[in-house]
C-alpha cells in the first residue's frame, strides 16, 4: 500500500495533473465528433510524446482512451449520433430520452455511470492484471466462436416486436461483414472487381451512415423547432443531486464486470460489451418495460460497461503484448516507442512507470465525470438548435469524421449510402441496430470458426462436440438459451397479461 501511495504521489505531479486534464479533454472531443475515433487521435499525438518522459506520454494517451469512450455518449444522448461504435447502444435510449426532454439527465447518468465502469476495470489493472491475462488465455477459437453466437442471439431482445424484421437486419450485417477479404484463406468475396471491397466495409462509415446520415435525413422532414421557453428554464433550473452519483449501484456492478471480462478477450470491445449488458439488463431490470423507449437504467448498463472496457482491454496489452482492441494496438506501439517492453516486467522493473499511468486513469475518470456532470445542462442545450441548423452541422461533421478514418473518398460514397438505406429502413419501422450488431460479430464468429475448422481438420462435429467438454464453452451456451427464451418469454407474458386486463374491462 506503501508502494500505491508514491505512485499516486507521482501521478499527481502539477505537470502529470495538467496533461491528464488535457487528455481527458482533448479525449471527450474526440469521441464525441462522428467518425473521429480514440485510435486515431491517439495515433496523430503519439509523436508530440517523443520528447516526454515514458511516464508523461503513458498518462498522457491513457486519458485520451478515457475520454474517448465516455465522449461518444454525448452525441448518441443528444442528436443520435454515436461518436464511437460502442456508443451506438447508448444511442437506443439516450436519444429516446432526449426526445421526452430528458436529455440532461441521461447526459448526466452517462458520466457517473461511465465514471464507476471505468473505476471498476482501473481497478481490475491494479491489483489483477497478471491473473485475469493468464486466464484469457483459455479462450480459444471455440469460446470465441461461441461469444460472438451468444452476441448475435441479442437481435432477439432488440426486435421484440417483430423478431423476423431484427433477424433480417442481423443476416444483413451478417452478410454485409462478409465482403473483402476472406479472414484465413485470403479469398476475395462479393468485391465485384473492386479493389476498395477487398478491404471490407469498415464499421465507421456504416456507423455513421446508418444513424448519423439517415438521422438528418428524418430530420428533415420535420419543421424548424424554435427553442421554447420552457425546455430553456428547464435546463438552467437542471441540478445534480448526490444520489444521481449512484443512482443505480447493482447495474454500474454488474455491467463493470461484463464490460471487464469482454475486454480482457481479445479481438472484442465497447461495441460488444455494450449490447451484451444491454442485453442482460433488458432481462434483470426493474425497467426492463422500458428499454428502447428511454430507460436511464439502459443507459447506466451501456456506459458502465464499454468504460470498464479500457481497463479491461489493457491487462492483456501491458501483461502479454496482446492488443485487446485497435486502440490499444496503437497504444502499445506508444509504449514500444518509449523503449518499454510489455510483460510482467512492467509490473515489477518498471512498476515505476506503469504504476502512476494506471494512477492517472484513475484521476481520467474523475475529470470526465466532473466535466460530465457539471456541463450536462449546458450540452443538452444542443437540442434547442432549430432542426435545419442541426441537421446541416451533423452532416458536415460526418462527412468530415468519415473522410478523416482513413482519407478516403470512396468511405463518404459508402456513407451515403448507407444513410439512405438506414433512412428508408427507419420509415418502414425496422431497427437498424441489428445491422451494426451482425457487422460486428459476423468477423469475429467467421474467423473463430475458421480457425476451430483448421483445428480439427476442418470437421464441424468434431469442433462443435469440444463445446460440452469446455467449461467455458457450456456457461455460453448456457446464456445463449436464456438471451433467446428471456425476451420471448418476457413478451408471452406482457401479451397475457394485457388480454387479462381487457377481460376484466
Amino acid at each position: 500500500m506503501t508502494d500505491i501511495l508514491l505512485y499516486f504521489l507521482d501521478a499527481i505531479t502539477p505537470f502529470h495533473l495538467a496533461i491528464t486534464l488535457a487528455g481527458t479533454v482533448v479525449g471527450i472531443i474526440i469521441g464525441a465528433l462522428p467518425g473521429f475515433t480514440a485510435t486515431m487521435a491517439i495515433a496523430v499525438l503519439i509523436p508530440i510524446t517523443y520528447t516526454w518522459d515514458t511516464t508523461a506520454a503513458l498518462i498522457f494517451l491513457g486519458a485520451i482512451y478515457c475520454g474517448s469512450m465516455f465522449g461518444g455518449s454525448i452525441s448518441a444522448i443528444l442528436i443520435n449520433t454515436p461518436g464511437t461504435a460502442a456508443a451506438a447502444a447508448t444511442a437506443m435510449d439516450g436519444y429516446a430520452m432526449t426526445k421526452r426532454g430528458r436529455a440532461h439527465e441521461a447526459l448526466m447518468e452517462s458520466a457517473v455511470s461511465s465514471f464507476w465502469g471505468g473505476i471498476v476495470g482501473n481497478l481490475a489493472l491494479l491489483f489483477f492484471a497478471p491473473v485475469m491475462a493468464r486466464w484469457a488465455f483459455n479462450f480459444g477459437a471455440q469460446e470465441r466462436f461461441l461469444m460472438a453466437a451468444f452476441g448475435l442471439t441479442i437481435i432477439a431482445s432488440l426486435s421484440t416486436k417483430s423478431i423476423i424484421k431484427g433477424l433480417m437486419m442481423g443476416c444483413l450485417g451478417l452478410l454485409i461483414a462478409c465482403v473483402g477479404m476472406d479472414p484465413v484463406m485470403g479469398r476475395a468475396r462479393f468485391t465485384f472487381g473492386s479493389t476498395y471491397l477487398m478491404g471490407g466495409i469498415t464499421m465507421i462509415p456504416v456507423v455513421i451512415g446508418l444513424f448519423s446520415v439517415s438521422q438528418v435525413f428524418m430530420s428533415l422532414r420535420d419543421p424548424i423547432k424554435p427553442a421554447r421557453e420552457d425546455d430553456i428554464i428547464r435546463y438552467k433550473r437542471a441540478r445534480f443531486k448526490l444520489r444521481d452519483f449512484c443512482y443505480y449501484p447493482i447495474t454500474y456492478l454488474w455491467s463493470s464486470i461484463v464490460g471487464l471480462v469482454i475486454g480482457i478477450i481479445p479481438g472484442t470491445g465497447g461495441d460488444v460489451a455494450s449490447y451484451v449488458s444491454y442485453n442482460i439488463g433488458k432481462i434483470v431490470s426493474k425497467e426492463r418495460d422500458q428499454f428502447g423507449q428511454g430507460s436511464r437504467d439502459a443507459v447506466a448498463a451501456c456506459e458502465a460497461s464499454n468504460n470498464a472496457v479500457v481497463g479491461g482491454t489493457l491487462i492483456p496489452t501491458l501483461t502479454l503484448g496482446i492488443p485487446g482492441n485497435a486502440t490499444t494496438a496503437v497504444l502499445l506501439s506508444g509504449l514500444t516507442i518509449h523503449g518499454m517492453t510489455p510483460g510482467y516486467g512492467l509490473f515489477t522493473e518498471s512498476g515505476d512507470v506503469t504504476y502512476p499511468f494506471i494512477m492517472s486513469m484513475f484521476l481520467a475518470n474523475l475529470a470526465f465525470v466532473i466535466i460530465g456532470v457539471l456541463g450536462a445542462k449546458y450540452f443538452a442545450r444542443v437540442t434547442l438548435t432549430p432542426q435545419n441548423i442541426l441537421a446541416a452541422c451533423v452532416f458536415n461533421l460526418s462527412l468530415i469524421g468519415c473522410y478523416a478514418v482513413r482519407g478516403n473518398v470512396k468511405d463518404v460514397y459508402i456513407m451515403l449510402i448507407f444513410g439512405v438505406v438506414g433512412y428508408l429502413l427507419k420509415l418502414y419501422k425496422y431497427n437498424v441496430v441489428p445491422i451494426v450488431l451482425g457487422i460486428i460479430l459476423g468477423d469475429i464468429a467467421e474467423e473463430a470458426l475458421q480457425q476451430g475448422l483448421i483445428l480439427y481438420d476442418n470437421n464441424l462435429g468434431s469442433m462443435f462436440s469440444t463445446f460440452l467438454q469446455r467449461p467455458i464453452c457450456i456457461v455460453l451456451l448456457l446464456m445463449m438459451v436464456i438471451s433467446i427464451s428471456a425476451p420471448i418469454i418476457m413478451e408471452y407474458r406482457k401479451k397475457k397479461k394485457d388480454i387479462s386486463h381487457a377481460t376484466m374491462d
